[in-house]
């Protein structure tokens, strides 16, 4: 029994609304002041659901053998829409600080772009580098989003956000210099 073959690029498309109503709600909940605390568990548990279905999206079209180019080129477009929302959304309530913040969006942004300056040329598929990358800062904005703080203590939390996102910007300049890498590698060695 099959599933039909548009369900993974549907997933993947239905990411970028969410995308921008867990942004909404995050500045919501973050200019509602310290009565927002239900807010910001909606907004977090949103975010964490929305990522998880690029997880779901992948498992079903590698599952099923429905990978498409469609696929491989929006499924990291409305990853980096989810995750740079969220890093935006936190740099903005003050949480994460801005340079750590804009060093990310530079290198994903940037990445994306040349993704799109190429398509014509050729789809070019998320690495397993990029892969690591993705899941650290989905986790390190799953932690930071959710206000598990309330739960662990402030030390705690504060701490293990600052770990998790100091790790998920080397994971994401070093995802970057990879793809830089492969690129120009793929070039030279082009006929």
């Amino acid at each position: 029994m099959g599933i039909p073959r548009q369900l993974p690029n549907a997933i993947t498309v239905a990411r970028i609304p969410l995308a921008v109503v867990f942004f909404v709600l995050l500045l919501i909940g973050g200019a509602a002041g310290a009565d927002s605390l239900a807010l910001r568990w909606v907004a977090g548990a949103l975010f964490v659901l929305a990522i998880c279905t690029d997880w779901v999206d992948g498992y079903l079209a590698r599952r099923y053998d429905i990978v498409s180019d469609f696929g491989k080129l929006w499924d990291p477009i409305a990853d980096k829409l989810l995750t740079g929302a969220g890093f935006l959304g936190l740099a903005i309530l003050g949480e994460v600080p801005w340079w750590i913040v804009i060093v990310i969006l530079i290198r994903e942004w940037g990445i994306t772009v040349h993704r799109f300056t190429i398509v014509h040329e050729q789809v070019v598929a998320a690495a397993w580098m990029g892969k690591v990358k993705t899941v650290v800062q989905a986790v390190a904005l799953g932690w930071a989003l959710l206000p598990l703080h309330v739960l662990v203590g402030m030390p705690v939390w504060t701490v293990t956000t600052i770990v998790l996102m100091v790790a998920a910007l080397v994971l994401t300049v070093a995802s970057g210099i990879d793809y830089v890498v492969a690129q120009v590698r793929g070039r030279a060695s082009a006929p």
